[in-house]
C-alpha cells in the first residue's frame, strides 16, 4: 500500500482485523514526516525510483495486489504507481477521499494550483492561514503584505520564505473548535488549502464557513485512471474479492 493519509493507517489496521494472517500489509511511506504515525504491518520509507523501480520492488518482493493510498495530490507517485502495476502485471486499486461538498454559505475562490493561489492572497486578505504543506509555502514568498499563519506537520528545521509569519504544528483530525480558536486568536481574514477532501482536516473548511471567511481553495489534480473506491471497508471488499478469501479465514 501506498500510504501517508489517515486512510491508509485505518485501511492497514483493518486488514489485519479482517483478514488475519490471510494477508501481509506492507505499508510504503515517502519519508517527508518526521514523526509518522503508526502503522500497523510493515513499514518501508523512501522513494522507489520511479515507475521502473517501483515495478522492479512489486516483482522482487512478489506482492500481490497495490492499494494507492495516497493523498490527493501526490499525483507524482500516484502516476508511478500506475506505470508500474502496468509494466509488473499487479492490480492496482485506489482509495480516495470523498470530496468537500459546497454549502451555500461557502465563500470558495477556487484556482487551478498553488501559484494562482499565491497570486491572489494579497487581493483577499491580510491574514492568512496557510494549510498546505511545507513544500508550497515558497509559492507566497512575493505576497509581502501578507501575516501568514502557517500550520505543519512537523516543526521547520529553517525559517520559512516569508516576510511576516507564524507556525503552529499539529496533525489532524482536528476539531471545529479548535480551528475557530486559531481564526479568533490569529485574526486571520483568509484560509487558503488544498481541496484535499476526508474529514480529517474538514473543521477548518467548517469553521471558515461559520465564520463567512473567504477560501482559495486549490482544485484536485485529474486522478489517474483505474479502478477507485471511498471508503475502508469497499477497500476490504476489493481484497476479498480479488484474492477471493474463503470467509473460514477471515477474522470476525
Amino acid at each position: 500500500m501506498l500510504g501517508g493519509t489517515g486512510e491508509a493507517a485505518e485501511l492497514a489496521s483493518a486488514v489485519g482485523a479482517r483478514f488475519g494472517d490471510a494477508l501481509e500489509v506492507t505499508t510504503s511511506l515517502a519519508g517527508r514526516t518526521e514523526r509518522p504515525r503508526p502503522l500497523a504491518g510493515h513499514v518501508r520509507i523512501g522513494g522507489f525510483g520511479g515507475p521502473a523501480g517501483l515495478a522492479a520492488y512489486l516483482t522482487e518482493y512478489g506482492i500481490g495486489r497495490l492499494i494507492d493510498a495516497t493523498h490527493p495530490f501526490a499525483t507524482r507517485i500516484s502516476a508511478a504507481a500506475r506505470l508500474a502495476c502496468v509494466q509488473a502485471k499487479v492490480p492496482r486499486l485506489v482509495l480516495t477521499r470523498p470530496p468537500w461538498q459546497r454549502h451555500p454559505r461557502d465563500r470558495w475562490i477556487e484556482v487551478d494550483d498553488v501559484t494562482d493561489a499565491a497570486a491572489i492572497v494579497d487581493r483577499t486578505g491580510r491574514r492568512a492561514w496557510l494549510t498546505l504543506g511545507a513544500s508550497e509555502i515558497a509559492n507566497f514568498s512575493a505576497a509581502t503584505s501578507v501575516h501568514f499563519l502557517v500550520r505543519l506537520v512537523d516543526a521547520p528545521r529553517h525559517p520559512l520564505p516569508l516576510r511576516a509569519y507564524e507556525v503552529i504544528v499539529g496533525r489532524g483530525p482536528f476539531s471545529v473548535a479548535e480551528e475557530h480558536s486559531h481564526i479568533e486568536r490569529h485574526a486571520i481574514d483568509v484560509l487558503v488549502c488544498k481541496a484535499s477532501g476526508g474529514v480529517a482536516t474538514e473543521a477548518k473548511i467548517v469553521a471558515a464557513r461559520e465564520r463567512g471567511l473567504p477560501v482559495i481553495m486549490v482544485r484536485r489534480p485529474p486522478p489517474e485512471p483505474g479502478e477507485r473506491v471511498d471508503t475502508v471497508e469497499e477497500a476490504l471488499d476489493w481484497l476479498a474479492g480479488s484474492y477471493r478469501i474463503p470467509e473460514a479465514r477471515r477474522v470476525s
